[in-house]
């Protein structure tokens, strides 16, 4: 099967090259006929949360996805190219399922905040699939779900149901995670997963990619609410208290979901991820009253939900049913999105606002549904095109590498030093 692999992937990178540039062409064409930039001279700071947003995308999803040891430039370097074509794709499409370009497309910078919020959705669902689709199936996946994500967001959603959703709970994060796990469970587990392991290295470039988001995640939540609002403000307050309760909480929580087995040490991956539960979770609500209490509360409970998936589900559901999620975002995006959305439906009555719980259910379970069976119908597509025997996060078939991509360093340190010991046994002299 390697050699099958080896023989296929050039002839799928050679595809993947011609598509890319022929929809660059045809990007290019419709820019022309149907768009034009429009500019707004009191929306400055609009470009300011922009400029947080595609940080988010390009250096946070990019880094946090580095925890793969053979497939940094794969996390890195490919979410660059999703980002940028999918924010073509997502401007057109955007405004496509708005009004049917009935008018111009006009470009501003609500449209292209717009246009990173949908390649935020592809990105959560590449996290499902990444180092297990080459680029080829990554173009298809980026091109087949932003049409789908507009699609359910403008017409479903907005259109249909008025739903109220400032920081993309449902709109994104659940969209996203269903349908990205809904293709992850289509393609079946990676027949060679020898290389899904990280290093030191990867995992803190990992976390690095965490604190971009973390900074960041109140750009994503108010940048469709002008600044001067006082909703803009809540939404960010509320925001950062709910980043600061789900990171407390995955603090405390790892330690007691490791156990003695594992010392109750602290794990990267529920730090890496779980920390950011909170701004997954409060992205429905974070523009109503809810106060430091009910904020908190929030991002402490998605922050316990993420911690428990990562620690108790995600291995229960690859052993049980076979899904295997590169990245756990089940854990980081899917269930805490259902917990916001469902909570979008349930706090108007508690905090007394006036708020349409029918609706804000409703889009939950619609997006659900529209999600699974759209990434089904994608992942069919993509396992069509998949390289028989092509090995899990592997860089090598798709990028010339460094000389030392394949070096393997063991060092067999003890796990308790003695004092008695040589310090120098297990350093490898070089």
């Amino acid at each position: 099967p390697g050699e099958l692999a080896a023989v296929d992937e050039p002839r799928q990178m050679r595809t993947f090259a011609y598509l890319l540039l022929a929809s660059q062409a045809v990007l290019i064409c419709v820019f022309k006929l149907v768009s034009n930039t429009y500019t707004h001279l009191d929306e400055v700071q609009v470009y300011n949360y922009l400029l947080g947003v595609e940080a988010m995308m390009l250096l946070g999803f990019g880094y946090l996805m580095t925890f793969l040891r053979w497939y940094g430039l794969g996390a890195a370097g490919l979410t660059m190219m999703i980002t940028c074509y999918g924010v073509e794709l997502a401007l057109l499409a955007e405004a496509f399922f708005e009004d049917w370009w009935q008018d111009q497309v006009q470009i501003d910078y609500y449209a292209v905040l717009d246009a990173n919020f949908a390649v935020a959705a592809v990105l959560i669902s590449f996290g499902a699939l990444i180092g297990k689709i080459n680029p080829l199936q990554i173009w298809t996946l980026v091109t087949m779900e932003i049409l789908v994500y507009c699609m359910n967001k403008r017409v479903l959603l907005q259109k249909w149901l008025n739903f109220k959703d400032v920081g993309g709970t449902i709109s994104i994060h659940e969209f996203g995670a269903f349908f990205g796990l809904a293709a992850a469970y289509v393609l079946g587990k990676p027949a060679d997963a020898r290389k899904e392991k990280s290093s030191t290295v990867s995992d803190v470039f990992s976390l690095i990619g965490t604190l971009v988001l973390w900074l960041y995640w109140p750009s994503f939540v108010t940048g469709v609410l002008p600044a001067y609002w006082e909703q803009g403000q809540r939404a960010a307050i509320n925001t950062i208290l709910s980043l600061l309760g789900a990171t407390v909480t995955t603090f405390g929580l790892s330690p007691l979901f490791m156990g003695p087995a594992e010392q109750f040490r602290l794990s990267p991956v529920h730090i890496q991820n779980a920390t950011l539960a909170g701004g997954v979770c409060i992205g429905a609500t974070a523009n109503w009253d809810l106060g430091p209490f009910g904020a908190v509360l929030l991002g402490s409970a998605a922050g316990a939900v993420s911690t428990f998936g990562f620690a108790r589900v995600q291995s229960y559901l690859e052993d049980k049913i076979g899904l295997h999620d590169t990245c756990g975002v089940l854990n980081l995006h899917g269930l805490p999105s259902l917990l916001g959305g469902i909570a979008s439906g349930i706090i108007p009555a508690w905090i007394g606002t006036s708020g349409t719980p029918k609706a804000q259910l409703a889009s939950v379970g619609i997006t659900f549904v529209v999600a699974l069976a759209s990434g089904a119908i994608t992942g069919h597509v993509l396992k069509a095109i998949k390289p028989v025997g092509t090995p899990l996060a592997d860089d090598s078939p798709y990028w010339e590498v460094a000389d030392d991509f394949d070096l393997e360093i063991d060092r067999p340190y003890p796990k308790h030093r003695d004092a008695d010991d040589d310090p120098h046994d297990g350093i490898i002299q070089t």
